[in-house]
């Protein structure tokens, strides 16, 4: 199958691990991967600001982008949520382009829907001797409604000791530009969270999106905790012989 990578920006930025996993992850399972270099933010931040206008030439590049392949996958819960239920409305006032954003969104993915629901695969050959909790990002659990894809993987992977984490489906405080404007709320919600995942004894903290780990890992990084945070396509891409 020929597959495009939607990077998105903090994978681009920040975390390029993650999207280099998803590529090497891919590619293992005997699939094309290519990167249409002319992608760039999808709009998210701008939408979920209040920024729909600033938003809309985003949204007109990532449809123009990706409307040419059949399949599109990203790393990150939070982007696919935004271009399969925001792009649509933002394109509302243009009747054909928001039915070419309906189109390229019925073929965007998050990587554990891919793999589990187009793919038909649970047992992606990966090997990650580690202890790990999974934290279900809000965007995966509530807007993709991914549901126990992300574990059933992760219950594949050799060598994986998966321990379930307290409140599991409690946010953790992110939520994007949520974390400046109520910085203390958020932070106070971080905590809740981060006290969660040390109560399970993990080594590694997962998910599904770069946002949320960045802001679990950078607190338990100021506590100097020794928990590491992993994303998935990272462990879904790890083999015994690479380690």
């Amino acid at each position: 199958m020929r597959i495009a990578l939607f990077a998105t920006c903090l994978a681009d930025t920040l975390f390029p691990a993650a999207a280099k996993a998803t590529v090497l992850l891919l590619e293992r399972l005997g699939h094309e991967v290519v990167f249409p270099e002319e992608q760039t933010c999808c709009g998210q931040m701008h939408i979920n600001t209040g920024y729909q206008k600033d938003a809309l030439p985003l949204v007109r590049r990532h449809i123009r982008t990706f409307e040419k392949f059949d399949v599109v996958v990203a790393p990150s819960g939070s982007c696919v949520g935004s271009v399969r239920h925001q792009h649509a409305m933002v394109a509302g006032g243009d009747a054909r382009l928001a039915s070419r954003a309906e189109a390229v969104a019925s073929r965007t993915y998050e990587l554990s829907e891919l793999l589990v629901d187009v793919l038909g695969i649970e047992d992606v050959g990966a090997y990650f001797p580690h202890r790990v909790t999974y934290h279900p990002t809000c965007h995966s659990l509530r807007v993709l409604r991914v549901g126990d894809k992300p574990l059933r993987l992760l219950r594949k992977v050799r060598g994986l000791d998966l321990v379930e984490l307290p409140a599991a489906e409690q946010c953790c405080g992110f939520g994007g530009t949520f974390s400046v404007k109520n910085a203390d709320t958020s932070t106070a919600m971080l905590a809740d969270k981060m006290r969660h995942v040390l109560d399970t004894g993990a080594d590694v903290c997962t998910a599904g999106d770069a946002s949320c780990l960045m802001h679990i890992g950078g607190g338990l990084s100021r506590l100097r905790t020794g928990v590491r945070t992993v994303h998935l396509a990272e462990i879904l891409a790890s083999t015994e012989a690479a380690a």
